[in-house]
């Protein structure tokens, strides 16, 4: 058991932002052969054109512009893309990172960016060098790159949509019952990352019952209303539609919307179930909504345009997290760099209605209140927390975290002996966890409010995790620098929160998993159906091994691993019933 004095003698987190330590992770061994098997995961290439597969034009030079070859031109845009777009964006203009635009790279200089790649900083930059996730000749490369005009990536519209949309198995050809004796509510989608490929495990026997190939470190898995379809993204924007009533599990429909996109998510209003399909853009900054039956593209929507506050045009606001409403027919979509939150009614498309909310700059990731009608979401790099009332249509308050950098996934839902129902959130930049009031009809005092702060293992954490019926919150550590703690869950019990510090319990996942090689980072818990067991991801480097820890919610004790050679980088768990219904 730990107490906040111990906490704050743990080591120092050099912060690592979401985006670029998926890209880095992704990027470590993206060269060397699978040590897996010979089976697809070996062969996998992102698919289509990615920003990194795309031949760009060098920008004209100006007098003094180092010396770069067109092909390590190309070399340095597929590296920028896979380990920095994430953060400063395609055009460099910056969100969660700083901006990289040549008058500020060219003022600080060659050496400066030379050293600050190799040794990073604690403000979120991660050691490229110093780590060996890059060596001195792409240190280098980069750092002459950067101080050169960015290319300008091509548009993706409908005509580009269209070609890539395939709908492998037709509707009237699928199954009109279940075929199989899978438990669907109890199967879990398990993004595979660099094999670019989801295992579709089954939670009670723990039984992989399917691999399926998608796109490249697929971001999230999300469920239809009618729990039949599984639609997921991968960072090269290419989206798989699932049939999990198919004899084995496969795609039946697959689209690319963009060369870069985090977010997809489906219909949810009653009556409107599995009607529609959204996607968001990184590159092109778009989102397309799409048929939820055959994933044709219906109508594309551009969020560049101003920033609220300062009304100036951004060329690049991409769209991070998306929700959809259980008390209208709209989508809820975040404009990352905008500031914005966009309420997208479905009702008529053709004649498209858009609320648009001014809340924040840097909108990231988030999730619903226990009640499913308040969106709480992350303005990250500001370390604010915005609330949409998803029934009224309107912000409901804009609040500060308390901690550097928030990233909740979609955050969990407790409720706390003294403030009643509250939403957590931990930070990548610091070892705090938030917890938000989120009851203005039993609790209006604490409603909105930063009621409690807790003090986990260290900074670098991702996610947090609960269930109605656990009696404990889940906070990872993954991105911490430190193996032993970022190999480690800290578990607090909620009866137990109305504590002046209160304590909690270490898992040693990792230790657990059993993995003799690499640092494996433990990652994103998620309960199965019944909320009395959680799985936790052991995320090791692509050609070491990984596995699941499941463990039981009541305990704390580990209760099963899962090892498989199919298993190669697991990350993000969606629970078929919890993803669909919204519980965390």
């Amino acid at each position: 058991m730990h107490s906040l004095r111990g906490i704050r003698k743990l080591a120092l987190l050099t912060s690592v932002v979401l985006p670029m330590a998926i890209a880095a992770n992704g990027a470590l061994a993206q060269d060397k052969p699978n040590a897996h098997g010979d089976g697809p995961a070996a062969a996998y290439n992102p698919s289509l054109t990615t920003l990194g597969q795309i031949d760009v034009e060098i920008p004209g030079r100006k007098p003094g512009d180092p010396v770069i070859s067109p092909e390590e031109f190309q070399a340095a845009s597929k590296m920028y893309f896979e380990r920095c777009a994430g953060c400063h964006g395609v055009l460099r203009k910056g969100a969660t990172g700083k901006p990289l635009t040549t008058d500020i790279t060219r003022e600080n200089g060659y050496e400066y960016l030379r050293d600050f790649i190799t040794y990073g900083s604690p403000a979120g930059m991660p050691n490229w060098g110093t780590s060996g996730e890059m060596t001195e000749e792409q240190v280098d490369l980069m750092s002459r790159y950067l101080l050169i005009e960015p290319p300008s990536p091509p548009e993706f519209g409908m005509a580009e949509m269209r070609e890539t949309w395939k709908v492998l198995v037709a509707p009237e050809d699928r199954p009109t019952k279940k075929m199989n004796d899978i438990d669907i509510d109890n199967l879990f989608s398990v993004t595979l990352r660099d094999s670019g490929q989801v295992a579709l495990i089954d939670g009670a026997t723990y039984e992989i019952h399917a691999i399926i190939e998608t796109g490249y470190a697929v971001h999230i898995s999300r469920i239809s209303a009618s729990g039949r379809y599984i639609y997921v993204i991968g960072r090269d924007a290419l989206i798989n539609m699932i049939d999990l009533w198919m004899e084995t599990p496969a795609t039946v429909a697959q689209i690319k919307v963009g060369a870069e996109a985090r977010s997809v998510e489906t219909s949810k209003m009653k009556g409107w179930e599995d009607k529609y399909a959204i996607a968001g853009s990184y590159w092109p900054p778009q989102y397309v909504i799409m048929d939820g039956g055959t994933l044709e593209p219906q109508k594309i929507v551009s969020t560049r345009g101003m920033v609220y506050d300062t009304q100036e045009f951004h060329p690049e606001p991409r769209v991070a997290a998306i929700v959809a409403s259980h008390y209208r027919p709209e989508f809820i979509v975040n404009v990352k760099e905008t500031g914005k939150i966009l309420l997208v009614d479905y009702s008529d498309i053709k004649n498209l209605k858009v609320t648009e909310i001014e809340a924040e700059r840097f909108l990231h990731d988030g999730g619903f209140d226990s009640t499913k009608r308040y969106f709480l979401t992350a303005a990250n790099a500001r370390g604010k927390i915005a609330v949409i009332d998803t029934k009224e249509g309107s912000l409901t308050a804009l609040l500060e975290s308390g901690g550097e950098t928030p990233h909740p996934g979609r955050g969990a839902n407790l409720n706390h002996p003294v403030y009643g129902p509250v939403w957590a959130t931990s930070h990548l930049g610091d070892e705090t966890v938030a917890l938000i009031g989120t009851d203005p009809e039993g609790n209006p005092d604490h409603a909105w409010k930063m009621v409690q702060q807790l003090y986990a293992l260290g900074g670098g954490s991702l996610f947090v995790k609960s269930h109605p019926t656990s009696n404990h919150l889940y906070v990872d550590t993954p991105l911490n620098p430190e193996a032993e703690i970022s190999a480690s869950i800290a578990v607090f019990k909620v009866d137990e929160l109305d504590q002046e510090e209160p304590e909690y319990t270490i898992l040693p996942i990792g230790e657990w998993a059993g993995i003799a090689e690499g640092q494996p980072r433990v990652v994103q818990g998620e309960f199965n159906k019944e909320g009395d067991e959680i799985w936790f991801s052991v995320w090791n480097g692509r050609e070491l091994e990984s596995a699941i820890v499941i463990v039981d919610d009541k305990t704390l004790k580990m209760k099963h691993v899962i090892k498989d050679p199919r298993l190669v980088t697991p990350t993000g768990k969606f629970n078929v019933f919890n993803t669909r219904q919204d519980v965390y």
